[in-house]
């Protein structure tokens, strides 16, 4: 958290606020979050840069700078926020990015767990976190002989499966559920006993489910937000994901929840039953 529909809803809302703004300087509070490069390098490689587009790819942000592309992966807790250059700074904002404008983009993240990349313009692909992404979901080549190929050898649960961003990126623990439930597909089920009609349904319905999600700004558990005093309405949808003990919305039974490779895992016992085949 925040999955893809979160970190597409960040991508939009810092376009409308930052695009075209030209960084003066920056400040490193906490360098850890930067990967590949020294604090000191990131610093001089990011001044007079001005941000020409941001897009995204899987979870990560990708800010386009004149002569660089600066990788920005939120985790679990990371935020951005504007603010005017001369206000405090805050226990919890580590990288901020002064604007020649005398306003500043500050990265505030509690668990510093999020990270950086800063990647010469022509080595994204190149770089280590493009190149361990698998497909979007929207891909053309995201078909039920790419799932099949990627599947044939793997006997861990869909559950687990699912969440690999090396196969499908973008996908996290509470869109797995939703995509599983839609699909009527147990978590425990071994991702290479599943049918061919499994695997269209899977595709199918993360289109469905990732696209209803950001058309609602993502979904706001725990602490998610795109911007301060902004949340997403997508939990208002979830079929099973933390409604542990509810009535399932389609059959009335009683969602369960379970831990399958070390996350919390919702589920209807009789619209996902396992099967014996």
């Amino acid at each position: 958290m925040p999955e893809l529909p979160e970190v597409e809803t960040v991508k939009e809302t810092l376009k409308r606020k930052v695009l075209n703004k030209t960084i003066k300087d920056v400040r490193v509070i906490y360098p850890n979050i930067i990967e590949n490069i020294s604090s000191n390098e990131f610093i001089d490689k990011l001044k007079n840069q001005t941000i020409i587009d941001i897009t995204r790819r899987g979870k990560w942000l990708i800010f386009h700078l004149n002569d660089y592309y600066l990788l920005s992966h939120l985790r679990m807790e990371g935020k951005y926020f504007l603010k005017d250059s001369n206000e405090e700074i805050t226990k919890h904002q580590h990288i901020i990015f002064d604007f020649t404008d005398n306003l500043s983009l500050r990265y505030n993240d509690t668990r510093k767990f999020g990270r950086m990349h800063l990647v010469e313009k022509d080595k994204l692909e190149e770089s280590k976190p493009m190149q361990e992404l698998g497909l979007e979901p929207w891909d053309n080549k995201l078909n039920k002989n790419y799932l099949k190929e990627k599947y044939k050898s793997k006997k861990l649960p869909i559950k687990t499966v699912i969440l690999d961003q090396g196969i499908i990126t973008g996908i996290g623990n509470i869109y797995a559920d939703e995509i599983l439930f839609l699909s009527n597909i147990n978590p425990y089920t071994p991702c290479n006993k599943l049918k061919d009609k499994d695997l269209d349904n899977i595709i199918k319905n993360t289109k469905i489910t990732l696209e209803k999600a950001i058309k609602e700004g993502g979904t706001t558990i725990r602490s998610y937000t795109s911007d301060e005093g902004i949340t997403g309405l997508f939990q208002n949808n979830l079929y099973v994901h933390c409604r542990e003990k509810e009535e399932c919305l389609n059959c009335k039974s009683i969602i369960l929840k379970t831990r399958i490779g070390g996350r919390g895992t919702y589920y209807c016992p009789k619209c996902q039953k396992e099967r014996n085949d």
